[in-house]
């Protein structure tokens, strides 16, 4: 997770609401003539001058929609074409992710004549952010040093035992009559309160990661109110959420991986050596020194993979994570890897909001094992093909063994009843790799899948690469999507690796910084 900016929207343009009318539009009954709106306000930034935000309450529980309320915040970038294509909702992924800046980058981002055609509607999802309750379990459970991450002794399993425990009691002591309410199917039904309250017969969305999960069960629950959907680094739906976490273990360790080939490669610049298995050894020698003594009393074992996670999301993010791997081993200098921690792994207070709505999330959607021996064998069953993050990726979802609320069942998302659906998905994906693309079209029928060979960032469009935005484009211009005849529809290629800084060049687009930084980590 990376350190996220407060919220856009103040409370005061955050917590309004109003009833009022929506002018039908000119293109096919998007909007009913008078229905309970939000009330929008200005909250424009210097990036996204045109942000508007605002809330609306949806029941806690769905079954009961006249009993408790609680409140989504809500941004808009409204349409200024006189062709319009109605409400696109966008979502960052997560869970726990905060949608209300991805609106204002979405709108920004795509074709000036395609985004005028929307209203790109941000939202936080339940428990998010400027929302009410924003949940926050246990404030600073990232700080550091942190036991740890792998358990090679008793003393060490048992003492992240006892936090991933002492977390879960947090959140049932904090939240017991919320948590009930916080998972995947309470927030697609959220979604669909939105467009009600749009006043939209038919909404389009655009989610990424987790995002793709929460778009398909929206689709399963509501078929008839999908107007086009693009799914982008596509959740693998059939292994929520145990086993998508172990996979997604051995993807990370290709990934870094990677990362150590690239260090190779540029050897003139960092002087680690050209071969990448003598590299990576020479950085698992670092990790070890760190767990014995954590860079200025911060940077420990657990946080140094927290700093080189994000590398297996986003290549943007390597030149930095390189130097500051060169500048600890050869120069015994530790202050660009504090650096590097506190820009990429330091987890703030958005990012406590954000993991204690992941967990609620991801505990509350499936069964997670409650035998802590089947985590011990599985996990190092992993680590021994993949040690990169198989650990910390346990540890992280560790509270699930001892989560409060009775689990619900995965969503079937398997759909023929709708438009076709526009997925992207990059073949060395770490953090959805890509058999969940695969997936995910086989059980959408009519889907298209457009594929970055190659690649390896998590969430691809809108980040730089013409031939992926060219895809989109089109789609959310008139619903067109390519039609191949093998397991891809069409095939892009990836986007060239980035430079070190020392070569003056741009290590990566603005726009692919500006989206990770959005997306976050974890999903």
């Amino acid at each position: 997770m990376k350190k996220r900016a407060v919220a856009l929207c103040g409370a005061a343009a955050v917590m309004a609401s109003v009833v009022t009318s929506v002018p039908a539009d000119a293109s096919g009954g998007f909007a009913t003539a008078a229905v309970a709106t939000p009330a929008w306000k200005k909250c424009a930034t210097t990036a996204y001058p045109t942000l508007q935000c605002a809330s609306l309450k949806v029941p806690l529980d769905h079954g009961r929609p006249n009993g408790r309320k609680i409140t989504l915040a809500l941004s808009r970038v409204p349409h200024t074409a006189k062709t319009y294509q109605g409400p696109l909702l966008v979502n960052p992924g997560g869970p726990g992710g905060s949608g209300l800046t991805l609106a204002g980058f979405v709108a920004s981002s795509l074709p000036k004549k395609v985004a005028a055609q929307y209203d790109v509607i941000g939202f936080d999802p339940r428990g998010v952010g400027a929302g009410e309750p924003a949940l926050n379990c246990e404030p600073g459970r990232f700080s550091p040093v942190r036991p740890d991450s792998l358990p090679t002794t008793p003393k060490i399993e048992q003492a992240n035992l006892n936090r991933a425990r002492s977390f879960a009691e947090s959140c049932a002591t904090k939240y017991a009559d919320v948590l009930p309410y916080i998972d995947t199917i309470s927030a697609a039904k959220d979604m669909d309160a939105i467009r009600e309250a749009l006043g939209a017969k038919k909404v389009n969305y655009f989610g990424y990661s987790y995002g793709t999960y929460l778009g398909a069960v929206y689709a399963k629950l509501f078929p008839g109110r999908v107007r086009r959907a693009v799914l982008d680094s596509a959740v693998d739906p059939t292994g929520v959420w145990y086993e998508d976490n172990l996979r997604q273990n051995h993807a990370f360790d290709d990934r870094h991986r990677a990362l150590m080939a690239w260090i190779a490669e540029n050897d003139r610049t960092y002087g680690l050596g050209t071969d990448p298995e003598k590299i990576e050894a020479t950085w698992y020698r670092m990790r070890s020194a760190l767990s014995k003594k954590p860079a200025d009393g911060k940077v420990g074992a657990s946080e140094l993979e927290d700093t080189f996670i994000p590398g297996g999301y986003y290549n943007g993010y390597w030149p930095h994570l390189a130097e500051a791997f060169a500048a600890f081993v050869n120069e015994k200098d530790d202050d660009p890897l504090v650096e590097a921690y506190e820009n990429f792994g330091a987890v703030d207070a958005a990012g406590d909001n954000g993991y204690s709505v992941y967990a609620s999330v991801q505990c509350r959607d499936a069964h997670w094992p409650r035998d802590w021996d089947e985590w011990r064998d599985d996990n190092w069953a992993v680590h021994e093909k993949a040690p990169f993050m198989t650990w910390n990726n346990a540890w992280y979802n560790a509270p699930c063994a001892f989560w409060p609320t009775k689990p619900l069942h995965p969503v079937d998302v398997s759909n023929a009843a709708l438009p076709p659906v526009l997925i992207f998905q990059a073949t060395d994906d770490a953090a959805t790799p890509y058999e969940g693309g695969v997936v995910t079209h086989r059980l959408l029928r009519g889907s298209s899948l457009v594929v970055e060979e190659g690649g390896g960032n998590h969430g691809i469009t809108l980040s730089g690469n013409a031939c992926l935005d060219n895809h989109l484009a089109v789609y959310l211009t008139d619903g067109t999507v390519p039609r191949g005849h093998g397991e891809a529809d069409a095939v892009c290629e990836k986007l060239p690796d980035p430079k070190p800084l020392d070569t003056g060049a741009a290590s990566a687009s603005a726009r692919g910084s500006t989206l990770h930084g959005l997306l976050g980590f974890r999903g």
